[in-house]
C-alpha cells in the first residue's frame, strides 16, 4: 500500500518509542539445548558477579560494563562477535568467504559518512553562506552523517544542537551510520518521517531489531546490553526513509527565510512511486543494497554451537559512489580511517557491480541512414528502483554519442567531456533535455538541477527554490497520478512523448528513448557508432562555487580531490558496427507491391523490375555506393533488365512509377 507524503515539518527531531520488551519464556528463543544450557549457566554466573564471564577471552575487550545511559553502542562493539572469525566459523560461506558484518560495513559510505571530507567541506560551505542559521545547518546536516552521535548528546546529554564541533570529539558521532542506527528504529511512524526524523526503541533493554524469528539472545543481551529481537520491519524500506527523504528551508541570497521549502532529495518517494512497491513484487532498498545468499550463515564468532541462519544479508550497503570511496581510501589516516585497503577494494567492486549490472539497459538501434540524415535511437531503461541518478543533487548521468568514419576518424560526437570532466559546450545555467539531438553542441545530461529565487543554478542548499529540471530516469511503475508524486515530479522535459512511456502512451517504462538525427554531409561508406552512459557524482558545476571559498574543512577537501582520480564511472554502453550509409535516400514511400526488384543479390550486374496490376514505370535510375549516377533510362516496356556496371559493391535502384517512388538496395558481387 503507497504511503502518502506527510510534510510535517513540525514533527520533534528527536523521538522516543517507550516500547517494553520483557524477556520471558526464553526458550522459544533457542534453537537447541546447547543454546538453552548456556543461557542458564550465563545467568548463574552473571547472578554472582556483575562482571560478564565471556566464552572467548580474546573478545573480553570489546566489551567494557554496561553503562546504560549509552543508548548506542559504536561500531566496534558489534565487531567483537560480528567480525572477522580467524578460525573461519562464523560467518563465511559454505564455499569459504569471508562475509562478516563488520568488515563489509566499515568501507562503506554509510560507515564514514561522519569522515566524509566532501559532506564535512559542504556543511561548512552551507554555513559560511549563512552563518545565522549555522547552528540549525549544522544540527540538521548530523541527524543522518551522525545519527549515533546526535541522539546520544540529544537524549542524555539534552544539547540543543549537536555541531561540528561536538562531532569531531565524539566516538560515537564519527561512527557514521552505525549499527543501531538501523537495528535500532522502531517500526512506529516507519515510511513517515523525513530530514533527519529518526524513531528508536530507547527503553532500557536497548533493542537491536533483526530479521531472524529465533535469536540467540543472551550473549548480546549480557555483555553489550542489547536485546536482539526479531523485527520484520527492518527489511522494510521505510527503515531508510528518515534520511533519504530530505526536505530543506529555503533562504533568499541575503540568508533570510522565504517560508518556502525546497525537496533535495526523495530516493524512498521515488520507491513508493514505482512497481517495486507494489505488493506482487515488494523488492525493497535492502533487497539491493543488502542482497542476501542462501548460505547458512553462522552470524556470531566464539560460540561454536549456535545454529546456522539462511538466507544472510550481506552488509556490503553498495550505492553508486565509486569517486569518493577511492578518495576514503587514498585518505585513510588523515581521515582517521580504520578500515583497511582491502576493504575498499571489496566495496568498490560491489558499487561497481551494482552500477553495471543492476543500473541501465542500453539498445542502440540504427533508423534510416541514407540520405541527407542518419538516425539513430537509444532506449535508456532504468533497473533501479529509484531515479537514476538519485540522492544528493550533484549527481548526473550524461550520454556520450560518438560517430566514426571508415579511417576511424569522429564525424560526429555529443557529450565529450573535458580535461577536468566538463562537458563541453554544456549550458552555463543548465542544459536542456532533449528527445532529439541534431547538433554536438548538444549534450543529454539526466540530472536534477536546484535554482535559487532568481532562477540562477545554485549548489547552496539552503538556497534551493525549486528544480527547474528534473528529467532523471524514473523506476519502472512511476505515474504522475502516483500520491507521491508532488515530490518525485518530472520536470521541464518538453513535449518527450516517449520519456517513461509506451508507444500507445501508457506511464511506467522507466525508460527514455533518445533520438539522433544527424546530417550526413555527402559521406558514402561504412560508419561505426557507439553509446556511452557515464556516472558522475562529483561534477566541477558543483565544486567551484564551494572551492571559492576558504574554511578548514573546504580547504582539506580541496586538497584530497585535487589529487583524486575524477574519471566518471562507465555504466553502459552500445555500439553498432558497419552501418552503410549514403546521400541516396532509399526509402522515399513503402514499396506496397507495386512493383518488384529483383534479384536484390546478382553475379551478373542484371536487375529486373515487374510491375504489378495498374502501375506504370517511367523511370529507372541507379547510384552506386560513391553517390555517382550509373544508370538512367526510361523504363523500357520490353523489361529490359538494368545493367549494372562491372564493379562489385553496393547500388541503388530508383523506379519512378504512377504510385510513387520506390528505392531498392542491391549488391553485386
Amino acid at each position: 500500500m503507497k504511503r502518502s507524503f506527510l510534510l510535517v515539518l513540525t514533527v520533534p527531531s528527536v523521538l522516543i518509542a517507550l516500547t517494553f520488551f520483557p524477556i520471558e519464556n526464553q526458550k522459544k528463543r533457542f534453537h537447541n539445548d546447547t543454546e538453552l544450557a548456556y543461557f542458564s549457566q550465563l545467568n548463574n554466573s552473571r547472578q554472582q558477579s556483575s562482571t560478564p564471564q565471556f566464552p572467548n577471552p580474546q573478545i573480553a575487550h570489546f566489551f567494557l560494563p554496561i553503562d546504560s545511559n549509552i543508548l548506542f553502542p559504536t561500531s566496534k562493539t558489534c565487531g567483537g562477535c560480528h567480525g572477522h572469525d580467524p578460525l573461519k566459523h562464523a560467518l563465511v560461506t559454505t564455499s569459504g568467504d569471508d562475509v562478516n558484518i563488520y568488515d563489509d560495513w566499515r568501507s562503506t559510505m554509510m560507515a564514514n559518512s561522519a569522515k566524509d571530507p566532501f559532506w564535512r567541506a559542504k556543511v561548512s560551505h552551507e554555513i559560511t553562506v549563512n552563518p545565522g542559521h549555522s547552528k540549525a545547518l549544522q544540527d540538521k546536516c548530523t541527524s543522518c552523517h551522525a545519527p549515533a552521535g546526535h541522539y546520544q548528546a540529544k537524549l542524555h546529554d539534552h544539547k540543543e544542537f549537536y555541531l561540528l564541533s561536538d562531532l569531531y570529539a565524539d566516538t560515537l558521532g564519527l561512527d557514521g551510520v552505525t549499527c543501531q542506527a538501523c537495528h535500532a528504529q522502531s517500526p512506529e511512524h516507519l515510511g513517515d518521517l523525513h530530514s533527519g526524523q529518526l524513531n528508536f526503541d530507547t527503553n532500557y533493554l536497548r533493542v537491536a531489531y533483526g530479521p531472524y524469528e529465533v535469536a540467540f539472545a543472551p550473549p548480546m543481551h549480557n555483555f553489550v546490553g542489547i536485546t536482539p529481537i526479531f523485527g520484520g520491519h527492518i527489511s522494510d524500506a521505510g527503515l531508510c526513509a528518515g534520511c533519504h527523504t530530505l526536505i530543506t528551508n529555503t533562504a533568499d541570497n541575503q540568508g533570510n527565510m522565504t517560508g518556502q521549502t525546497f525537496i533535495e532529495q526523495a530516493t524512498y518517494h521515488e520507491w513508493l512511486n514505482s512497481r517495486y512497491d507494489e505488493q506482487h513484487s515488494n523488492i525493497t532498498c535492502q533487497a539491493c543494497h543488502t542482497p542476501k545468499i542462501q548460505d547458512e550463515i553462522i552470524i556470531s564468532a566464539n560460540y561454536l554451537f549456535l545454529t546456522p541462519k539462511s538466507p544472510f544479508g550481506l552488509h556490503e550497503l553498495a550505492g553508486a559512489n565509486v569517486t569518493m570511496l577511492n578518495l576514503l581510501k587514498n585518505n585513510r589516516e588523515k581521515l582517521n580511517i580504520e578500515a583497511e585497503p582491502q576493504h575498499f577494494d571489496s566495496t568498490i567492486a560491489a558499487t561497481l557491480r551494482m552500477l553495471q549490472h543492476k543500473t541501465l539497459d542500453l539498445t542502440l538501434q540504427a533508423g534510416d541512414v541514407n540520405g541527407d540524415s542518419m538516425n539513430f535511437t537509444l532506449l535508456l531503461l532504468n533497473k533501479a528502483g529509484h531515479k537514476f541518478p538519485s540522492g544528493y543533487p550533484s549527481r548526473r548521468a550524461w550520454v556520450e554519442f560518438e560517430v566514426k568514419n571508415e579511417a576511424g576518424q569522429t564525424i560526429f560526437h555529443s557529450g565529450k567531456p573535458n580535461a577536468d570532466f566538463s562537458l563541453q559546450d554544456e549550458d552555463a545555467n543548465y542544459e536542456p533535455h532533449y528527445n532529439t539531438i541534431t547538433s554536438p553542441a548538444q549534450v543529454q545530461i539526466y540530472e536534477m538541477v536546484p535554482v535559487d529565487i532568481w532562477g540562477t543554478f545554485t549548489n547552496v542548499l539552503e538556497r534551493g527554490f525549486l528544480p527547474i529540471k528534473d528529467n532523471r530516469l524514473p523506476p519502472q511503475g512511476f505515474k504522475t497520478n502516483d500520491p507521491v508524486y508532488d515530490t518525485t515530479k518530472i520536470i521541464n522535459i518538453g513535449q518527450d512523448l516517449d520519456f517513461n512511456r509506451a508507444p500507445d502512451g501508457t506511464e511506467g517504462t522507466g525508460a527514455d528513448v533518445l533520438h539522433f538525427r544527424l546530417p550526413n554531409g555527402g559521406y558514402t561508406g561504412k560508419i561505426s557508432v557507439s553509446a556511452k552512459v557515464w556516472y558522475q557524482s562529483l561534477p566541477p558545476k558543483w565544486m567551484a562555487p564551494m572551492f571559492a571559498f576558504s574554511t578548514p574543512e573546504i580547504d582539506s577537501f580541496r586538497v584530497m580531490f585535487d589529487a583524486a582520480d575524477h574519471f566518471p564511472t562507465l555504466i553502459a554502453e552500445a555500439s553498432l558496427d558497419a552501418v552503410f550509409i549514403s546521400p541516396v535516400a532509399i526509402k522515399n514511400i513503402q514499396n506496397k507491391g507495386y512493383v518488384k526488384i529483383f534479384p536484390t543479390l546478382t553475379t551478373d550486374g542484371r536487375v529486373y523490375l515487374q510491375p504489378s496490376g495498374n502501375t506504370l514505370i517511367h523511370q529507372v535510375q541507379a547510384w552506386d555506393a560513391t553517390g555517382h549516377l550509373v544508370f538512367d533510362k526510361p523504363y523500357d516496356q520490353n523489361h529490359e533488365p538494368v545493367q549494372l556496371p562491372r564493379l562489385s559493391g553496393v547500388y541503388f535502384i530508383r523506379v519512378e512509377t504512377s504510385m510513387g517512388r520506390i528505392v531498392q538496395k542491391v549488391v553485386r558481387e
